[in-house]
């Protein structure tokens, strides 16, 4: 059984407090029940407020944050957690991530500290970002906590790869992909359009079907009403095999996100 709501709300680049505020509030309100920040995101503050706003209880959110990479040295993470627990205006954080395997990055002493975090209870699931096959097996060796789920790109410009999915799903950890739409490029592919024309449907939904078909959480960003109402609709879109075939088959690949020092680049 999956950890992780499979739709969520995607806040990077939310960096306007008000709108993010109003943004994650709607959400919620709209059925949303998973909302994703990150110290880097500098929006914390204004995630906070948008839950509090909603009528949402919060025990019904799954609220994930990241540690930003320069904060994950040992004590870093323990202070910055605090800090992050603080601006959101919550006891605890449903699932932290390591953001990157970058920077501060110390298997040994940073998964020491998401642990500790976790057995306090001030975390409830430890999560990473962007690792590669060989970044999960190693943190796994270290961690007594379970790995719920490593956030990646993922879009039909990027889809499916081995053996980062496999080796994820052989332990049970769930897949979310961040920049679901490649930031627009992707709602621009003939493949996706087609496929959304023959649904009456639109590309941006086509890509969270899809994702949804490989068993993928997603989380969007989106801003006003509209635009978050037209994303959590994708949920009853049903692709047909052909439909997952031919987006699984575009033969571009792309990653938009790929900064230097990345795991991958080594």
């Amino acid at each position: 059984m999956s950890t992780v709501p499979r739709l969520g709300l995607g806040t990077s680049g939310n960096d306007d407090p008000a709108q993010c505020a109003d943004s994650v509030a709607t959400a919620l309100d709209a059925g949303y029940r998973h909302i994703d920040t990150a110290q880097m995101y500098d929006n914390e503050t204004a995630v906070g407020d948008g839950i509090a706003k909603s009528d949402v209880p919060r025990e019904e959110v799954f609220l994930a944050t990241k540690v930003h990479p320069s904060n994950l040295g040992f004590d870093d993470v323990h202070a910055s957690t605090e800090s992050s627990l603080d601006r959101l205006g919550v006891d605890t954080i449903d699932l932290l991530y390591v953001h990157w395997p970058t920077q501060a990055y110390d298997p040994d002493a940073t998964l020491r500290a998401f642990d500790e975090l976790y057995e306090a209870g001030t975390i409830d699931h430890v999560g990473v970002s962007n690792f590669t096959p060989e970044l999960i097996e190693e943190a796994l060796t270290i961690l007594d906590a379970p790995i719920v789920a490593n956030q990646v790109e993922v879009h039909p410009l990027l889809g499916p790869r081995e053996p980062l999915f496999s080796t994820c799903r052989d332990h049970d950890i769930d897949i979310v992909a961040y920049a679901p739409f490649c930031r627009g490029e992707a709602l621009n592919d003939p493949t996706v359009q087609a496929v959304a024309d023959a649904h009456d449907s639109s590309p941006a939904q086509v890509c969270l079907a899809w994702l949804a078909s490989h068993d993928v959480a997603a989380i969007p960003k989106a801003t006003g009403r509209a635009h978050i109402e037209a994303n959590a609709r994708a949920t009853a879109l049903q692709l047909t095999d052909d439909d997952i075939d031919r987006l699984d088959r575009i033969d571009r690949r792309y990653r938009r996100f790929d900064p230097d020092g990345s795991p991958w680049s080594e």
